[in-house]
């Protein structure tokens, strides 16, 4: 697909991190760019950086997601491009001992459904809606019509202590890129998943620099940090590239994730 400004493009995650990153990159490429995202100072500044349009969006609630696909295509018109950044973790292990006074306790459920209906459900939902609006297009001359770049993490395939439910929502994103790629490939639609490893993002600057200098470490090569951009070129070349389709790609630097 060739990114320009006939092409509407929606990111889940937009505000900040990897989504910001891509959204920046799509636009830079010419695309209309609508950000889905809770931080609406973040999201709108971005926004209005790039010549987009925020909305303020829940991946968790189907209303929500309704409402701000309802918003972008209004201003942009049908999108033909789904990137979902959007998505959280927790750390808790599966049951544990307290060390203050032994007493054992177990993950809670509603903490574990809290990042499947966010991580895994809310971008299947954003999917399913998505490629439901791209089936309204008439295909581009190569018979294409929309393409979803999707975010797992490496946690899918060798999640560490306490991801149990970041790894399992994780997981079921890679598990479901294959089986979505197949449902719509009459439509001339495509489907890829990025599993980034240890990324320079938000949440990694509020690590003190010990820490982040002893992840960087960990990283066979290059021994640093995955950076933003990095994630939103891989984006784009699975946008582009019309014969990427059900794959579910590492950006990683070759790390495997000790148990902690």
């Amino acid at each position: 697909m060739e990114l320009n400004e006939q092409i509407a493009a929606v990111v889940t995650g937009g505000a900040s991190g990897l989504g910001e990153a891509t959204a920046r990159a799509l636009a830079a490429k010419g695309a209309k760019v609508a950000i889905f995202d809770l931080q609406a100072e973040k999201g709108q500044a971005v926004a209005a950086d790039i010549g987009g349009v925020f909305c303020e969006v829940n991946v968790t609630s189907d209303e929500s997601v309704d409402a701000g696909f309802a918003k972008a295509r209004e201003a942009h018109g049908q999108e033909r491009v789904l990137v979902c950044c959007a998505g959280t973790g927790n750390a808790i292990k599966t049951a544990s001992r307290a060390r203050e006074d032994g007493s054992i306790r177990h993950f809670p459920l509603d903490a574990f459904d809290w990042i499947i209906q966010i991580n895994l459900v809310g971008t299947f939902r954003c999917v399913a809606k998505s490629a439901a609006g791209m089936l309204t297009l008439a295909p581009l001359a190569d018979g294409e019509r929309g393409a979803i770049v999707n975010t797992a993490s490496v946690a899918a395939e060798d999640g560490q202590i306490g991801q149990a439910a970041y790894a399992a929502s994780k997981g079921g994103v890679v598990g479901m890129t294959l089986p979505i790629a197949r449902d719509l490939m009459g439509e001339g639609i495509r489907i890829n998943t990025i599993l980034p490893g240890i990324f320079d993002t938000p949440l990694m600057n509020a690590a003190p620099p010990q820490v982040r200098d002893a992840l960087a470490a960990s990283v066979p090569f290059p021994k640093r940090l995955g950076q933003a951009d990095e994630f939103a070129g891989l984006a784009l070349t699975m946008i582009e590239n019309g014969y990427f389709n059900g794959e579910d790609v590492r950006l990683d630097g070759a790390i495997r994730m000790a148990p902690r």
